[in-house]
C-alpha cells in the first residue's frame, strides 16, 4: 500500500515529492495478473479513428448500406427503467449503426452487434469526457453530406441523471441540435413551462418504449 499528497496510512509507504520510483519498481516486480475470463470488448473510437474512416462510412450510406446512426448513451443509475435502453440498442436494426459513450453503454456494450463491411456497428466513443469527440464525429459527417447535423440520419437516445449531464445536454443545445430524447426521467429542474419552451425550441421528447420510438424514427 503506498499513499500519496495529503493522504496516510499507518505503516503504508509515503510517497514524498512525486516521486513514483518506488511505486514503479513495486509494480515491475509482481507477477503478470491472470488472464481474465470473458470476451474482450473494442473501444477507444476517438474522433480521430473514425473520422479516418469517413470516406468508407460515406460511401456506405450513399449506397444504403447504413441506413441510421443512433447515439445511445449517458448516465446509468438503479432506477427501473434503465433496461430501456439495452432493449432499444437490441432492437436496432442490423443496417444502422449504434454510437455509445459513457456509463450508460454498460447497459449494451458487451454484446455482439457485428459489422458492417468492416466498419463495426457498436462504436464505443469513450466516456462521458469524451462528448466532444461524438459532436465532432457529428459535425464532420454533416459537412461530408453537405447538410447540417439535425438533416443526419441520426438519432440521440440519452440516458440522464445530473451532475455534468448538465452541461452536455446545455452544450447540444447550443449547437441547436433538435429531437433529443432523453430518459427514463427529465431532469429534476425541468418544470412544465420549462419542457414546453424546450419541446417548442428544441423537438426535445421523454422516451417512450423501445418499439415506439424506433417505429417513430425510422418511419
Amino acid at each position: 500500500m503506498f499513499t500519496v499528497g495529503i493522504t496516510g496510512i499507518e505503516g503504508a509507504k509515503h510517497i514524498k515529492g512525486r516521486d513514483f520510483s518506488l511505486l514503479i519498481e513495486k509494480a515491475k516486480s509482481l507477477p503478470p495478473l491472470p488472464e481474465a475470463p470473458g470476451q474482450k470488448i473494442m473501444t477507444g473510437f476517438h474522433h480521430t479513428a473514425i473520422l479516418g474512416l469517413a470516406d468508407k462510412i460515406v460511401s456506405l450510406v450513399k449506397s444504403g448500406k447504413i441506413k441510421h446512426f443512433f447515439l445511445i448513451g449517458g448516465c446509468d443509475g438503479a432506477k427501473p427503467g434503465r433496461n430501456y435502453y439495452t432493449e432499444f440498442a437490441e432492437k436496432v436494426p442490423k443496417d444502422c449503426i449504434i454510437l455509445t459513450l459513457a456509463c450508460g453503454k454498460y447497459r449494451f456494450n458487451k454484446l455482439d452487434f457485428g459489422d458492417i463491411e468492416g466498419i463495426p456497428r457498436l462504436i464505443d466513443i469513450g466516456q462521458c469526457n469524451d462528448a466532444y469527440s461524438a459532436v465532432r464525429v457529428a459535425v464532420a459527417l454533416a459537412k461530408a453530406f453537405n447538410c447540417g447535423v439535425n438533416n443526419l440520419p441520426l438519432s440521440f437516445i440519452l440516458s440522464w441523471f445530473e451532475q455534468k449531464a448538465v452541461a452536455i445536454l446545455l452544450t447540444l443545445f447550443h449547437l441547436g441540435i433538435k429531437g433529443i430524447r432523453l430518459g427514463p426521467t427529465l431532469p429534476a429542474f425541468i418544470t412544465p413551462n420549462v419542457l414546453k419552451v424546450l419541446q417548442e425550441t428544441f423537438d426535445i421528447k421523454p422516451i417512450k418504449t423501445p418499439e415506439e420510438d424506433l417505429k417513430s424514427i425510422l418511419g
